[in-house]
């Protein structure tokens, strides 16, 4: 029974957030918020394999989810949109054409986590973190210099396809309200991202992972093929960064390189520092948190509260949200490493903390 109860708890859970978003039950903006705490979870479990379960240590996570994104979105626009022609397919093929056009974002984003993992063979620590963060800027300038793309300007058009869906809805479906098939898919490919790593981690080669945590020398003398698995292992975490992109860029209608940057890698480092390095089930909870934190300081009210001390001495500063998130998120980060450098859960998982928990379910 243990076996089933967690596929079937976020299936239920995916059928209750869809039938309250169908119905209006959440607004718009919470819907917004869902979705966004959907794709910060794909990008904080997915981190937490390398980082977490591998023990190596990137810092150029967000170059996957950039490259997930505008393969997602180019393929989106060449199917549905008129910016580079007519359309290849007719809007009645979008809904099942999009996740298909997600998963391929998800693919290109696997294949070119190669050039990170084949450094890693001889590589580790800082000298891997300072590869992936090259990583991450020569994704970046790469696409800035692609003018068919906008380059530096962005990229937009997607939308294109999210119309194209809602108006293909079958009737009996949609009702009076329109379908909400981005958010559908977001929770579809986050409960997928969760399913999938936690079948990873349990496997073999989720031992092997482990094992080359533990002592790299020591697993390759148990003839741990290392290299293929470090391979493997890179490939599903940029696969679902990828994914993330993908979704992200739909939701948004709109991807710029700078949104991909060596901040948005922070962010995810954040969550996997602040659930627990190694914790399937703290990179959830953490995504959670750290995601309604930022919804949070969005707020005025609040932003004035935490600033009245500088405006006091700088009466005339008018500091904007974005420059208080990157005060708060680098704050949070020392916070983590110096009062609780194991994170919320530490390596455990939730059914390790509440052992009763484990009647229903387990990471493990």
């Amino acid at each position: 029974m243990r076996k089933y109860t967690l596929n079937v708890l976020m299936a239920a859970l995916a059928v209750v957030l869809l039938l309250m978003a169908q119905y209006h039950v959440i607004d718009n903006y919470i819907q917004a918020v869902v979705m966004f705490v959907g794709i910060n979870i794909m990008m904080s479990t997915s981190l937490n394999l390398v980082n977490g379960n591998m023990g190596e240590f990137t810092c150029g996570h967000a170059a996957f989810m950039c490259v997930g994104a505008y393969v997602a979105s180019i393929l989106s626009v060449l199917c549905f949109g008129s910016k580079f022609g007519d359309p290849l397919f007719p809007e009645s093929m979008a809904i099942f054409v999009f996740p298909v056009i997600v998963i391929i974002g998800g693919i290109v984003a696997a294949l070119s986590s190669i050039l990170v993992a084949l450094p890693s063979f001889k590589t580790r620590d800082d000298y891997l973190a300072i590869i992936t963060i090259a990583v991450n800027y020569m994704v970046i300038s790469a696409i800035e210099n692609m003018d068919f793309i906008g380059g530096s300007r962005g990229f937009q058009g997607m939308k294109d396809t999210v119309w194209a869906m809602v108006d293909s809805t079958p009737g009996w479906l949609a009702g009076d309200n329109d379908f909400p098939w981005v958010f559908l898919y977001v929770v579809l490919f986050t409960g997928l991202s969760i399913w999938v790593i936690r079948r990873f981690i349990t496997s073999t080669y989720g031992k092997g992972v482990n094992a080359i945590c533990q002592d790299e020398v020591a697993a390759e003398i148990m003839s741990v093929n290392t290299n293929k698995i470090k391979t493997v292992n890179f490939m599903i975490a940029a696969g679902i960064a990828g994914c993330a992109g993908g979704l992200f860029a739909h939701i948004v209608g709109y991807v710029n390189p700078q949104s991909f940057n060596i901040l948005k890698s922070t962010e995810a480092m954040v969550m996997v520092y602040l659930g627990g390095m190694g914790s399937l089930s703290g990179a959830v909870i953490s995504a959670v948190v750290f995601t309604g934190l930022m919804e949070v300081l969005r707020s005025q009210a609040i932003m004035d509260f935490l600033l009245a001390p500088a405006t006091f001495v700088f009466p005339e500063w008018e500091p904007s949200a974005g420059v208080i998130k990157w005060v708060m998120i680098p704050l949070m980060l020392v916070l983590i490493m110096q009062f609780r450098p194991e994170g919320i859960l530490g390596n455990k998982e939730l059914s390790d903390v509440f052992p009763k928990l484990k009647k229903y379910y387990t990471f493990k």
